[in-house]
């Protein structure tokens, strides 16, 4: 059994995040499921450059293991919303240390430091660093500014009420519209969710300038991970379809 670490995280939107990060146990889990993945993927790639003659043999070989080791898990990162299949089937997600999505820079960056974190054998440098720091991370978390938390355990804390202050009405244009079906959210976390969610509880106390600034960043944010989306509507219809779809999903 882990224990967990809890890290509060405010955001510009003006709501905590908590997020839960992944101890060493879950993290080992999940390397596990990659790792047989690309070990399987691996195999047939070098006794394939076995089979080439001069350096070619050899040259595949070293490109099929960058690949495999560190481009492929890499483009996990940053084009599925942090999660390996590893990840996936343990519950895990990898998120910036700020809980915002992970981006192409930082998913190289970690996976580059794997080579470190691997060494001498079976990431026991990378093993060492997890236990030794705050927050689990090893030595591509540290360099990256990435963190490995637990997908759903993000909690949302509501801002501390004001003595005498009134909560707005929401305007006309606010009402949420009917659940979405057929979309592909995987990609969106929850703390993406509760992100949202404080926006569009709170979007009646801003200025419009502010307002529309603020959906356009989420609206960009969450778009690559979001398949089946009518974007035609604007972002502040996008950002209502993709809650209600969500609240569709967690009946």
């Amino acid at each position: 059994m882990e224990i967990e670490d809890r890290l509060t995280v405010p955001t510009p939107e003006g709501v905590d995040l908590e997020l839960v990060v992944a101890g060493l146990g879950s993290r080992f889990m999940s390397s596990c499921v990659d790792t047989l993945l690309q070990v399987a993927v691996l195999v047939p790639l070098l006794l394939a450059a076995g089979r080439l003659g001069g350096a070619a043999g050899p040259a595949l070989g070293a490109v099929s293991v960058l690949v495999v080791f560190v481009g492929a898990p890499a483009a996990w990162d940053a084009l599925g919303g942090g999660r390996t299949p590893g990840r996936r089937a343990t519950g895990l997600q990898l998120v910036r240390d700020d809980g915002s999505a992970v981006t192409v820079v930082p998913a190289s960056v970690r996976n580059i430091v794997r080579l470190v974190d691997f060494l001498p054998s079976l990431y026991s440098v990378g093993a060492v660093s997890v236990l030794a720091t705050r927050h689990h991370q090893r030595l591509g978390d540290l360099a990256a500014g990435t963190l490995v938390v637990r997908t759903g355990a993000v909690r949302r804390r509501a801002p501390v009420a004001v003595p005498g202050a009134t909560r707005p009405e929401p305007a006309a244009d606010d009402a949420a519209p009917a659940p979405v079906g057929g979309w592909d959210l995987t990609g969106v976390s929850a703390a993406d969710e509760a992100v949202v969610r404080s926006f569009l509880a709170r979007r009646g106390t801003l200025d419009p300038a502010a307002r529309a600034r603020v959906a356009g960043a989420l609206a960009r944010r969450l778009e690559p991970v979001v398949v089946g989306p009518d974007r035609a509507a604007g972002d502040e219809a996008f950002l209502e379809q993709v809650l209600a779809a969500r609240e569709a999903r967690a009946r």
